[in-house]
């Protein structure tokens, strides 16, 4: 079964054939870096144009990756060896490396061996070395299956250079370790050898927007691949991405088919149809599913007063999300092959508990299926048949021509609504019956909004009072509702809600909605707000837009090479009404203005009013879209460069 492909001992050659000349890589000519041969010059390294800041330089990562044999397992064996400069103390942490070990129940695990380290100093014109004692190494137990195997070089100083080399045997080969050409440090060399015997066909996942120099030899005995980059800058994180995971230069090897000594061939992930139908024989995904037995009496006591299709949706919704906890924990396998035992248990993952979901729609004669899913922290999935990109799932719910997405593992949530890690644009549906699949869109359609509305007034000793109302709708209100119910108490909650807010403070709060994710969030309060007015002789000065303003643009790059991911389309109104002293008169007021950008993707309103005695703003940021290109970026630049300056202007006043 598929689970078991990835997870247990892979043991699929029963009789294997010597393979010496294959049990390590060929000989070629690769850039020679031997270990403890340390070159002076390296000493002078420093970082430089966009990577002027860097706490450290990696001035080589090489790893070599072959496949070991033993009468009873295979292993996949990959040797390392990295060398680094440290520039600051910030890069201290390059020092210290660790490695997360596995050992299961059978034996088979991850394991780290032939490790060596030194730190390097030059000292009077001299190097100095200090190598790793043996103090410095060891292990820290997480739980009983994983552990963490830790190393600390000593004589860590600025301007040192680190290295390490070791290697990492692992039992688990349906999936590869994936190497990484890039880290948040610039990287002058990085290379990647491995030799798959003819016996294996893996898929080659290439990410990353660095350019890779790629060879690939077939030969008699197997594939031989190298993969080098060179002067490969540091990664650094930006803002709207799903995860900076999602952007590193790798590759990665999932397993497609084994060739038996008989000539027979057998196929585990090579098509769509053939990962269905692992996935239809999996006692954790198909074999969980089928397991229904246990749903008529309780969908009888879930049902009562359900009279149509959406509210029999809704119920069964609301039954599993207000049932099972989850348990944090993401996955497209069901912990447990019965479902009966979460319910019964109440806590589970992601799939326990929207598999869950599935059977009961299932049985209530809703067409529903489930929807295999890499999350935003998962990265997106390359969109080719590669099992191991998925890490969660939900479900669709179709009813006639609406298709409803659910995801019942946050109570916050109602129907139509996933998780805000799951909003990573599309998701693959899974015909079980048909053994088939299909890519669909999850793109919100409605933006949620976010609408401040302040009614105040101000006073002569430069002080605003009154009233500040907050209308949330969808995922706004979900951030607000997961904030406030985490919260100790709500005093905490305005506490937090008040530090970023100088001279803010808060009485009569009321929330409505908490606990109705269906309504609109509402927050009311009455406010008062000092230190927000400055005074010039007879003039004064403030921006009305007070603590809600976007005071910096969040696209400061020259150049973006990925996309800007908003995870969904948004929308936020700012209503601001001062009335003034009767004494004051407005001396200067902004200017309207509006901006779009094409195919009204984005558009920025700024509306200003005044009479005698009261100024009104409407303020209003709409993104259209949940996602733009890396060409669409320098739009979205100026626009919210925009938006800044815009929202920075002031009221002048005068008093009479």
């Amino acid at each position: 079964m598929l689970k078991t492909l990835r997870s247990a001992l892979f043991a699929v050659i029963i009789n294997l054939i010597c393979l010496s000349a294959f049990a390590r890589q060929k000989e070629e000519k690769v850039v020679p870096f031997k270990y403890g041969v340390v070159d002076p010059s390296q000493f002078d390294l420093k970082p430089s144009g966009v990577d002027s800041a860097a706490s450290a330089i990696a001035i080589f990562d090489i790893g070599k990756g072959y496949f070991q044999y033993t009468q009873y397992k295979t292993s996949y064996v990959v040797e390392r060896h990295t060398r680094y400069k440290i520039i600051n103390k910030q890069g201290y942490d390059y020092a210290n490396l660790e490695l997360q070990m596995y050992k299961g129940t059978g034996g088979q695990g991850t394991i780290v061996s032939n490790m060596e380290g030194a730190t390097y100093n030059m000292e009077n014109g001299k190097i100095v070395v200090s190598k790793i004692s043996k103090d410095a190494k060891f292990t820290e137990k997480q739980d009983r299956n994983y552990s963490i195997r830790k190393f600390a070089l000593p004589n860590i100083k600025e301007g040192c250079i680190v290295e390490f080399k070791y290697t990492i045997r692992t039992d688990f080969i349906f999936r590869l370790m994936p190497w990484n050409f890039q880290r948040p440090i610039p990287t002058l060399y990085s290379s990647y050898s491995l030799a798959i015997p003819k016996e294996f066909n893996y898929k080659v996942n290439s990410k990353g927007y660095e350019n890779i120099v790629s060879q690939r030899q077939d030969a008699i005995d197997g594939t031989y691949y190298r993969y080098s980059a060179i002067n490969v800058p540091g990664l650094r994180p930006e803002n709207f991405t799903t995860t900076m995971d999602e952007y590193i230069t790798r590759v990665s090897f999932e397993l497609a088919s084994v060739r038996n000594d008989d000539g027979s061939s057998e196929d585990y992930t090579s098509s769509w149809p053939k990962i269905v139908k692992r996935l239809k024989e999996d006692e954790t995904f198909g074999g969980f599913i089928n397991k229904s037995s246990f749903t008529k009496a309780l969908l009888q006591e879930i049902l009562k007063g359900a009279s149509d299709q959406d509210s029999i949706v809704t119920k069964i919704f609301e039954y599993v999300k207000n049932n099972i906890k989850w348990n944090k924990e993401q996955d497209l396998y069901a912990s447990v092959p019965n479902p009966k035992t979460i319910l019964e248990k109440k806590v589970g993952n992601t799939a326990d508990i929207n598999l869950c979901l599935l059977i009961l729609l299932k049985a209530a004669k809703i067409e529903a299926s489930p929807i295999l899913m890499s999350t935003r922290d998962n990265g997106t999935h390359p969109g080719f048949p590669l099992i191991t990109a998925f890490n969660s799932v939900i479900v669709e719910a179709i009813l006639g021509d609406r298709h409803l997405l659910l995801d019942a593992t946050d109570k916050n949530h109602c129907v139509d609504m996933i998780s805000y890690n799951s909003l990573n644009h599309e998701g693959l549906r899974i015909d079980l019956p048909n053994e088939s699949s299909k890519w669909i869109s999850t793109e919100r359609k409605k933006a949620s909004s976010k609408v401040y509305s302040y009614m105040l007034k101000l006073d002569e000793s430069n002080k605003l009072t009154g009233k500040l109302f907050v209308t949330s709708t969808a995922y706004e209100a979900l951030k607000i509702r997961d904030k406030y119910l985490s919260a100790t108490n709500q005093a905490e909650f305005l506490k937090d809600y008040k530090s970023d807010k100088p001279g803010l403070e808060l009485k009569n709060y009321e929330i409505s909605n908490l606990n109705n994710p269906y309504e609109s969030l509402i927050e009311t309060m009455d406010v008062e707000i000092e230190d927000n007015v400055e005074e010039a002789g007879a003039l004064a000065y403030f921006t009305p837009l007070l603590y809600e303003r976007t005071k910096e643009n969040p696209f400061l790059l020259e150049d973006r090479k990925f996309p800007v991911d908003f995870a969904y389309p948004v929308e936020e109104i700012y209503r601001v009404t001062i009335e003034l002293p009767a004494n004051y008169k407005i001396e200067k007021a902004p200017k309207n203005e509006k901006l779009i950008l094409p195919n009204q993707d984005a558009v920025f309103s700024f509306i200003f009013s005044q009479t005698d005695a009261t100024i009104g703003l409407i303020s209003k940021i709409t993104i259209n879209k949940s996602i733009f290109s890396s060409e669409e970026y320098f739009g979205l630049k100026e626009l919210f460069k925009n938006i800044v300056r815009k929202q920075a202007e002031q009221v002048v006043i005068k008093k009479l």
